[in-house]
This record gives structure tokens, sequence and C-alpha cells, in this order.
């Protein structure tokens, strides 16, 4: 039993260490750029990436244990069991330095670690060959050979490890019991510990410097994480000629000023709350003639409300990048999951960045889930607290710190933001509202509307803190949700209900509170409403339209599984992209067929944009 436990646990901890070592070798690789940071910057990069080194190193010792394990039942001659581990140390070192001596090359000029888009380049190597010169070729062939022969020279002892090992039925069980407890292990460190979110790029991203963050990143994970993806097919979602699509899309995304300004400053400290899964219909929902949600509807009294909001998705990375970036939700990719091209993407952070202010995003969970520090830290924002930067001295749930000593917690830095005298932009996205929907607080039977209620207390309350503070003036505070939430059960997915949210704009820097917009409008919009606002260009955001320019078409779209939805104010339309049909109307014929065209023809600028990035 010994000597595998042994070879798996060496073969581990050795691939955990030659997977680190690749930290500094970049560090040094590029020299130039790494001289700019800190020595506990650097010291950062090297602890922040040992999560995926952790988890690329459990993947390689994956096949390794699953023969141990089965060499405890069967024979295994142990010069066939050495060559076999021997050959596979062999390919393996061959694969991981190949790609980190491509991936070092390649930074240079991509900026981003080695992802699945060098793929299509592979079927076109003549081509691909043509733009590497030999200063570029010669440093990374000794790379890939140094590192390649110190791969198979450091796990080729572990092979001889191995032996057979003589034992009795009861020895065997005991054995196997042992070897599915280190699997156990094995599977943790490749999923990347036991938290919500699972191994990806996000989870060592730590700097608001991407070039750190990239240092932190591993190749292998990163390559083979993106590689597995789905790849995104120009084929797909083709309703039209690329010139047809956009002549339709142009129609929809016209430009134009403002025909109404609602504030009364272009420089407001901006206050961002997104509230978790708080659809219209939990927010607006009355039970025994007690509201559900009531310090919302103070606020949307007094504030500016925006009656025809919908979200444009049903998932918080979507969402997210909905409302912070103005970028329509494709039926099926996130493209947050994709960090390269996250970070491409306009934002409201990065805009503002531009024009002098600070920026920063607040949860209580972990921000690493769907990739968000990667995306966040890629748009703009300067600043990330999650649940590992706090230590408040109350119980958590599933998801992290509940929004009881969160919002206290958010409200005080917003309030010390103000006092620092450089203009802010600051994020705060809520939990409680979340699925189990587990909160310390009784004041509904229901689970759903219990935790809506306990959110809509403590975001109350947080937002008097700042109406009698100094801050409140120069402050304009945005509530917008996610996404909307399945109440009652029977809501599908998708359906026009669930995607309706609500959006209140409050705060000092307002000057028509008490305003109810009826505008179509969807999270999206968000983006160039407010820079609008700001006086901020805003062209970029090419799926966000000022909610506030008549001259502009007002609809929402959303999309789902496949499928998307438009809504506007001749009614609505679902449209099944798997079926290549309409599930649902309740617009008249022309306007239903409208609606379908315009929203294939959404999708496919969506679809087409993404692979484009």
């Amino acid at each position: 039993m010994f000597p595998k436990i042994i070879t798996i646990v060496a073969l581990y901890v050795i691939t955990l260490l030659l997977m680190a070592l690749q930290k500094p070798i970049f560090l040094m690789w590029y020299a130039e750029r790494a001289a700019e940071a800190s020595a506990s910057d650097l010291w950062g990069v090297v602890w922040n990436g040992l999560l995926l080194d952790s988890t690329t190193a459990g993947y390689i010792a994956v096949l390794p244990w699953l023969a141990m394990l089965i060499a405890v039942w069967v024979k295994i001659p142990e010069r066939v069991m050495q060559r076999l581990l021997t050959i596979y140390f062999a390919i393996i070192a061959f694969a991981v330095a190949l790609i980190v001596a491509v991936d070092m090359g390649l930074f240079r000029h991509w900026d981003f670690r080695l992802d699945s888009t060098i793929i299509p380049y592979l079927r076109t190597p003549k081509e691909a060959a043509a733009s590497v010169t030999w200063g570029d070729l010669w440093p990374t062939l000794i790379l890939f050979c140094l590192y390649g022969a110190l791969l198979f020279a450091a796990w080729r002892p572990v092979a001889k490890i191995y032996r057979v090992v003589k034992q009795s039925l009861k020895q065997r069980i005991a054995s196997t019991f042992a070897m599915i407890l280190l699997g156990g292990f094995i599977f943790l460190a490749i999923r990347g510990g036991v938290d919500t979110a699972p191994a990806n790029v996000s989870k060592v991203y730590f700097s608001d410097n991407m070039f750190l963050n990239q240092a932190a990143t591993n190749p292998v994970f990163s390559f083979l994480s993106s590689a597995a993806r789905s790849e995104l097919k120009d084929s797909d979602y083709r309703y039209y000629s690329d010139q047809e699509c956009a002549e339709i899309f142009s129609a929809l995304t016209k430009k134009g000023e403002p025909s109404e300004m609602v504030l009364n400053t272009e420089r407001p400290n901006v206050v961002l709350i997104m509230l978790e899964s708080l659809g219209r219909t939990v927010t607006d929902e009355v039970v025994e003639g007690r509201a559900v949600a009531p310090r919302l509807q103070e606020i949307k009294a007094e504030g500016i409300w925006f009656e025809n909001m919908y979200a444009n998705s049903y998932r918080t990375d979507r969402g997210t990048v909905a409302v912070m970036s103005g970028y329509a939700a494709h039926p099926v990719v996130s493209v947050m999951k994709y960090p390269k091209k996250a970070h491409t993407l306009p934002a409201i952070a990065r805009s503002l960045r531009d024009a002098g202010y600070a920026t920063s995003f607040m949860y209580g969970g972990d921000a690493n889930f769907t990739n968000t520090i990667s995306y966040l830290y890629g748009t703009g924002v300067e600043k990330i607290v999650d649940k590992a930067q706090m230590s408040f001295d109350a119980t958590t749930n599933e998801w992290g710190y509940q929004d009881g000593v969160v919002c206290p917690y958010f409200a005080d830095e917003v309030i010390r933001l103000s006092q620092e005298g450089r203009p802010f932009f600051a994020t705060l996205l809520t939990l409680s509202s979340h699925e189990p929907f587990d909160v310390p607080h009784a004041a509904f039977e229901n689970k759903i509307l219990n935790s809506v209620n306990y959110t809509d207390q403590h975001v109350g309350a947080m937002i008097d803190r700042w109406r009698q503070s100094e801050a409140w003036d120069n402050m304009l505070v945005v509530l917008i949700a996610d996404h909307g939430m399945p109440y009652p059960e029977e809501l599908t997915t998708g359906s026009l209900e669930r995607q309706r949210i609500p959006m209140i704009w409050t705060g000092g820097a307002i000057s028509k509170a008490g305003m109810k917009v009826d505008t179509f409008c969807s999270q999206a919009d968000l983006a160039a409403t407010l820079l609008s606002q700001m006086g901020i260009a805003h062209d970029e955001f090419t799926f966000s339209h000022d909610i506030f320019n008549t001259q502009t078409p007002h609809y929402a779209f959303w999309s789902y599984n496949n499928a998307f939805g438009v809504v506007d104010a001749e009614g609505h339309t679902i449209f099944d992209c798997t079926r290549n049909a309409v599930i649902d109307s309740s617009a008249e014929a022309a306007a239903a067929e409208r609606q379908t065209r315009d929203g294939k023809a959404i999708v496919q600028s969506i679809h087409q944009d993404i692979r484009k990035r």
C-alpha cells in the first residue's frame, strides 16, 4: 500500500513545485515589466498562482492514481508499471513544456496567457509561421528543451517508487479505502478547494495590475480550460448575411443626445447596488397586506423609477456584464468565462476611471465565481473586496457573508470614499436573496420572500445612513437587480414575468425626484444612460441605449438556454433558437415578426462580436 501512496504523493508534490517554478521563469522572461512591481507583488504572483498550479498537478496525478488503484487488485509487474509511468511522464513533459514555451513566446505579442485562441492558427501552420521570427523562436525552443528535460528528470524517479507488495484480502480492502481517500484530495485540488466557485482563471487574480494577474495564471490550466469549452462557430446563429444583419442592427442602435437631464451635476459619486435575484415578482409582492420589499417601494417613490426594465439574462455572470458593460447576453455563452474576450468589453468602471474616478467592487461571497474577478480587474475596477478580505464575527451561509453585515460595511466604505475628495464609482452585489435563501430573519413563512425582505431591510438602512451624511448631496445611487427569480415556483426561466426587474435612481444628485419612466429598456441600457447623463462618450457601448434619448428605438432583449425574447410597447415575442420557432408572443402578427427579426439580428451580432474579440 505505502509504495503506491508514496508514488502519488511524490508525483503531486513534485508537479506542484514544477508548476510553481513557471512563475519566476515568467517574471524573469518579462523582467522589464516585472521590475515595476514591488517584492510583495512578485511574491503574490507565486503565492496566488499556487491554486491553479495545484489544480494542474491534480489533473496530472489522476491517471497514475487510477493505475495505482487498479494495481491493488490486479497484479501489475514492477517493470511494466514503471515503464507505463515513464512513458506517461514523457508524454506529459512534452505537452506541458510545449504549452509553457509557446505561451512564453506568444505573451509578448498577445498580452494574455495561452488559451484556445491558438487552435485556429494551427489549422494554417504556414500562415501562422510566417509571422514568427528567429528572435521569437530560439528562446522558446531552448525553454521547451530545458523545461521539458527538467519535468522528465524530476518525474522519472517517481516511476521507480512503485513496488509489487503481496497483500491479504483485508490489506487490499484497506489499501483501496486509502487510495480512494487520496483520490478525494486530488479531486479537491482539481476542483480548486471546497468553495462554491470551482477552479477558474479568475481565482488567481489578486491585483489591479493585469500583468501580475497574468503572471500568476498557470498556462496549462488556461489552455486546457478554454479548449474544453464549446467553440464559437462562425456558422452558428447565421440568420442573415453580414450586410443585412448590420442594416437591421444599425437601425436598432441609433445614438443621440439625451432628451432629458435628470442629474443636477455631471460628476456625482456613483454607487451601484446590484440586487441578487430581486425580480419584480418578489419586490412587488404583498402578503396579507404586508409588502415584501417595503423599503424599495419607499425609495422608488422618492427617486426615479423605471417601470419597464428587464433583465438581460437569468444568471449573475451575464447580468453583471449587462449592467456594468452594457453588453447583451449570448443565448448560450457567458463572455465572462473567456477572460481575454471579457477584458476587451467596454465598461462603466473603465469609462469612469478614465474620467478620474476611483473604482471598486464589493461582494460578501467568493468573487472568483465564474471568473468575475478577472472580468472586473480587466474592465477597470481598481479594488475588489470579497469574503476573503472580510473577517466579520458573524455566521455565513452557503455563499458567504449575509447582507446584514456586508451592507453596513459597504455603507461605511462609501462614506469613507466620499471624504477622500476623489470622485468614485463603488459597486455592491448583494447575496442573501439567493438560493437556498437561508437568512437570520423570520418575517415571512416563504423562504424566498423572507430572504428578499431581509435584503430589502438592510439595503434600506444603508441608504438611510447615506441620506443622513454629507456624502448624500453629491451621490447617485442606482439600484438594479442582476436577474429575476423563480417566484412563483411555476415561473419558468426566460418568461416575460421573470425577466422584469426593478431599477431605481436615487440620491442627492437627482434633480427629478418622484419621476416615473415608462420607456421599455434592459439592464444593458444603464451604461449608455448613465454616461450620457454625465457627458461621457458611450459610442463603444454598442448594445446599450440611452433610455432618455427619444431618437433611439426602445425595447428590451434577453436570452436564455438557446432562446431569446424581445419586448416593447407593442408586446413581447420569445423565440427558441433550437426549434427555430416562436414559442410565446403577446404582440400582433406584424409586430411579432418584426421582434423576431430584430432579436435574430441582435443574437447574430452578439455571437459575431464575441467571436471577434
